[in-house]
């Protein structure tokens, strides 16, 4: 038996349990600032860490001192309770 996905109920019960994430097209989604390209390419560097860790990998992109993430678990179809531990992990990192 896999990951479920969760419903939009339980969704809006654990988003009030983060900050700084919200839903966007169907994930979780965060956009971050940092100082320069080193700071946000480091931050990267330990999230990959983390999502190795979990065996739960992000949608991510980033563009010089910028960088956003999007969560969903691909076998569930959506976003399940993965999900949201890699975001507390990520948030664990700021």
């Amino acid at each position: 038996m896999g990951t479920k996905k969760l419903t939009a109920q339980q969704i809006e019960e654990h988003l009030t349990e983060l900050s700084g994430w919200a839903l966007k097209g169907g994930k979780l989604h965060r956009d971050l600032t940092f100082d320069d390209f080193v700071g946000a390419f480091g931050f990267m560097s330990q999230v990959a860490l983390l999502a190795e860790s979990q065996q739960h990998h992000p949608e991510w992109s980033n563009v010089y001192n910028r960088v956003s993430i999007d969560l969903t678990t691909h076998d569930a179809g959506g976003i399940s309770a993965k999900d949201f531990a890699l975001a507390q992990s990520i948030d664990g990192l700021l």
